[in-house]
């Protein structure tokens, strides 16, 4: 098989998965596309480990042990992130990234000096009154 059949499919998942992050709103959308560019980079790793051992002497699969490496790194990620995602949806009560940061962007207005001048605004209110 000629090494720019995996190559090619290898591109069309990895931009299949760019466009996933880039355009996707939901955050579980999101790291699925971010597992589509990590198997299409693990399809261009074994491929040409098998490319470069036919034209080596030593087969070291070194392309074939980063994938695994990779594997488990992905599995880990997804784990961790999945249960990020699961947090925010329980506190929150939605996994859209649009609100997730405009309400991110709210709360920072209302910190905890807002609090304070607030809370001095209220003990004038009620000295005057």
């Amino acid at each position: 098989m000629h090494l720019a059949y995996p190559a090619v499919l290898s591109a069309l998942l990895f931009c299949t998965g760019l466009y996933g992050v880039l355009a996707r709103r939901n955050a579980i959308l999101v790291l699925m596309s971010v597992e589509l560019m990590l198997n299409a980079v693990n399809l261009n790793l074994v491929a040409f480990d098998v490319w470069l051992s036919k034209t080596a002497e030593e087969t070291l699969h070194s392309g074939q042990a980063l994938t695994l490496f990779t594997i488990a790194i992905a599995a880990a990620e997804i784990g961790i992130g999945l249960a990020i995602v699961l947090a925010v949806h329980r506190n929150r009560g939605t996994s859209d990234i649009d609100r997730l940061r405009d309400t991110a962007e709210r709360h920072d207005t209302d910190g905890p000096d807002h609090d304070a001048v607030t809370a001095g605004e209220t003990e004038k209110a009620e000295a005057t009154a």
